[in-house]
C-alpha cells in the first residue's frame, strides 16, 4: 500500500512540474520581444523643383503729391473737398471770391449789369487722387498763393522695398514679383526703378514696384515681398531633419540603412536650402536609399537600429 501511495505521488509531482513548465513556456513565447537597435523612421530622397528666397518688407507710399493753392486773394465761398475723398484730374474741389468782390461787386453791377463783375475763381485739381490735408473751410479768407488741400497722386502709387545692398543682384531676375498684403491678397507687381540713396542706417536701397488696381490699397500698408534667389529644377533632396552637423556646422552628413537593422554615417555636401529641404550635391543617392528622418541625432558611426515606420 505503501509502495502504491508512493507511486501515486510521484506522478501527480511530475504532472504539476510539466504543467508549470508549460506554462512558462507559453508565457515566455507570448512576452512581447523587445527592439533590437534604436528605435528610427526613414525617408528617401526626392527629385524636386527647389527654389532658395527671401521675403522682404515694402510699405505702400504715394510718390507724389498735388498742391491746390488759391491763386487770388478772398474768401472760400465753396468746399467741394473732404479728407479723404477721392477726386478725379480737373474737378472743382473751391469756389474763391475775390475781397474786391466781396466789397465792390454788387455796387459795380448795379451800375453797369453788362459788366458782370463777379470776382469768382474756380479752384481745379490738377490730377486724380485722394485729398490727405485740407486747410482751409467756407468763410476762410486766403491770400494768393496759400495751400488749401494736398492730393495724393493715384498715379503714382507704389509700393517700397527695402532691399538690402548685398541682394541687389538678384533684383535682375525678379522684374516682376508677388505682393501679399495682410489680408491674404496676392498682387503681381513690376520692379520700375530704384531709388538712388542707401539708408545709412540698414544699409537698405529702396525700390519701386508698380501695382495694378491699387484703388483700394491704403498709404503706409506693409505687405511682403519675395525675391527667388536661386531656382533648381530636378534636384535631389532630403528634409531638413535627415541632414545632421556638427557644433559650427563645418561637416553635414546622414544616417543611411545598409542592411535591415543597421545605419552608417555619410558625409554629404549640401546645395540650396528652403523652409523644408536640403539640396544634396554629393553623393548621388539612390532614389531607393532609406535614410534615418528621425532617432538619427547622438548615434555612432555605425549603429544598430530598428525601424518603427517604413517610407511610403
Amino acid at each position: 500500500m505503501n509502495i502504491k501511495y508512493c507511486w501515486l505521488l510521484y506522478l501527480f509531482t511530475i504532472g504539476t512540474a510539466s504543467c508549470h513548465t508549460g506554462s512558462s513556456k507559453e508565457e515566455t513565447s507570448g512576452e512581447k520581444q523587445p527592439l533590437q537597435g534604436t528605435p528610427v523612421t526613414v525617408t528617401k530622397v526626392s527629385i524636386d523643383t527647389l527654389t532658395e528666397f527671401v521675403d522682404l518688407s515694402a510699405t505702400s507710399v504715394f510718390l507724389q503729391k498735388s498742391y491746390v493753392k488759391a491763386n487770388v486773394n478772398g474768401y472760400v465761398q465753396s468746399v467741394n473737398a473732404a479728407l479723404g475723398k477721392h477726386v478725379a484730374a480737373r474737378q472743382t474741389l473751391f469756389i474763391l471770391k475775390t475781397k474786391e468782390a466781396q466789397s465792390i461787386g454788387n455796387s459795380v453791377n448795379k451800375l453797369d449789369p453788362g459788366f458782370r463783375f463777379s470776382g469768382i475763381n474756380n479752384i481745379k485739381s490738377s490730377t486724380g487722387g485722394y485729398i490727405t490735408l485740407l486747410s482751409h473751410q467756407l468763410g476762410d479768407y486766403v491770400q494768393d498763393g496759400e495751400q488749401l488741400a494736398v492730393i495724393s497722386d493715384e498715379s503714382s502709387f507704389a509700393f517700397l522695398l527695402s532691399l538690402p545692398f548685398e541682394l541687389k543682384r538678384y533684383l535682375p531676375n525678379n522684374n516682376t514679383v508677388e505682393l501679399s498684403l495682410p489680408d491674404g491678397t496676392k498682387l503681381k507687381g513690376v520692379v520700375t526703378e530704384s531709388m538712388p540713396t542707401v539708408d545709412p542706417g540698414s544699409q537698405t536701397q529702396s525700390i519701386v514696384i508698380k501695382v495694378p488696381n491699387s484703388r483700394n490699397i491704403p498709404e503706409n500698408l506693409i505687405a511682403k515681398v519675395r525675391i527667388i534667389k536661386t531656382n533648381k529644377v530636378n534636384a535631389p533632396s532630403l528634409p531638413k531633419a535627415a541632414v545632421l552637423t556638427n557644433d559650427v556646422q563645418s561637416s553635414f552628413w546622414v544616417m543611411m540603412m545598409i542592411d535591415s537593422n543597421t545605419a552608417v554615417k555619410v558625409p554629404v555636401r549640401r546645395g540650396i536650402e528652403t523652409r523644408d529641404n536640403v539640396e544634396i550635391l554629393e553623393p548621388k543617392f539612390d532614389t531607393s536609399a532609406k535614410i534615418l528622418l528621425t532617432g538619427n541625432y547622438g548615434l555612432p558611426d555605425t549603429a544598430k537600429v530598428t525601424i518603427v515606420q517604413k517610407p511610403e
